[in-house]
């Protein structure tokens, strides 16, 4: 009965994510760019890649990469300015789409989505039927394709969507957990990055299965909660919800640095971040007022700088300014050391609720 039962409470989930879409729309349609490597990017010293077909990803092109190092690893890719206009009317349309089938729709960004689909609307008799008539709806009215995952959790489905790009469906049935995740690297968990990855490995852990037979409250230890959130991921358990029309609030990006470094150290760091920030924010249709620093010391003490301009920052020049303007409000010896530096955009609204006025870097 108590199996039963468990299978009663038993969610599906579908993450969909269109396949290099920006690219994928500019290669629709310019019947010219089909079969070539497009990267969607401004030209210039400090611009970064928006987005890159397959053909340039062949050779190592990359969201956030910036685009001049693009450029060397592809001299013959096509640069192509970015729409955001054209793409946002895209993502609307494949929106619809999504909501023929259910209410529970969790929009990531324009070009991919969460959804639960424990009670569809459209009456079909499975996640996987349903996932497979979304990227037909797709391909028929949109002419771009999508790769969908399906799972009974939700960092499971979004896996599972990436398994069989592009233009690929694959299912994780619930028997099937624990073995599927068995044997994948610890960086495949959402929110490992490069240093989590790194001290994990300093405890022998490599492999998600390692990371299963790991005490729990060692890893909490470790890495506070995030370490008990770990020790769930490796056994399949993940209790998060599809939120619909969960308006973004923020967006950032931070990283540790390889060793404690001075303030002054930090220049770089902080371009970086802010390059990736910004371009992730070309993912919403909000807008970002406030920028926001954020730096950790070597004792983890969290100290924040933010500002809020007259009008949202307009290029990633411009936030990469302000940011390292918040860099000289802080007042600690030259001595101390930092080991963390984030860069974000908060207090996001509709574009027709921000002011405007002439770029900086016009």
């Amino acid at each position: 009965m108590r199996v039963f039962l468990e299978q009663r409470r038993m969610r599906k989930f579908i993450h969909v994510d269109m396949d290099a879409f920006y690219a994928s729309v500019e290669q629709r349609d310019d019947p010219t760019l089909r079969g070539r490597p497009v990267v969607v990017a401004w030209r210039g010293q400090r611009s970064v890649v928006c987005a890159a077909s397959y053909e340039a990803r062949q050779f190592g092109v990359r969201s956030a990469m910036p685009a001049v190092r693009a450029e060397r690893l592809c001299p013959d890719a096509v640069f192509v300015a970015p729409d955001f206009a054209r793409y946002k009317a895209v993502s609307r349309q494949v929106r619809e789409i999504l909501l023929r089938h259910t209410d529970l729709v969790e929009p990531l960004s324009l070009d991919e989505a969460y959804l639960d689909v424990t009670e569809p609307k459209s009456g079909l008799a499975s996640a996987t039927a349903i996932a497979k008539t979304i990227r037909a709806q797709i391909r028929e009215e949109t002419q771009l394709t999508a790769s969908a995952g399906v799972a009974p959790a939700k960092f499971l489905a979004k896996i599972a969507s990436d398994w069989r790009k592009p233009d690929g469906l694959f299912v994780i049935r619930p028997h099937e957990v624990l073995d599927f995740l068995a044997p994948l690297p610890v960086a495949r968990i959402h929110g490992v990055g490069k240093v989590t990855d790194g001290r994990l490995a300093a405890l022998g852990i490599r492999t998600i299965a390692e990371l299963r037979a790991f005490d729990a409250r060692a890893l909490e230890a470790q890495f506070g909660r995030y370490g008990r959130r770990l020790s769930e991921l490796a056994h399949g358990i993940d209790r998060g919800e599809v939120r619909p029309d969960r308006p973004t609030q923020s967006i950032s990006s931070e990283d540790t640095f390889a060793e404690d470094v001075p303030l002054a150290a930090t220049e770089p760091m902080i371009r970086d971040l802010a390059a990736r920030t910004w371009a992730a924010t070309r993912r919403t249709e909000r807008v970002g007022r406030t920028v926001v620093l954020k730096l950790k010391t070597r004792e983890f003490r969290i100290l924040t700088r933010s500002r809020t301009p007259e009008a949202p920052p307009h290029s990633a020049d411009e936030l990469t300014a302000i940011a390292l303007a918040l860099r000289e409000q802080i007042a600690l010896p030259t001595t101390t050391l930092y080991r963390l530096v984030g860069v974000g955009l908060a207090n996001f609204c509709d574009p027709d609720d921000t002011p405007t006025q002439p770029p900086l870097f016009a």
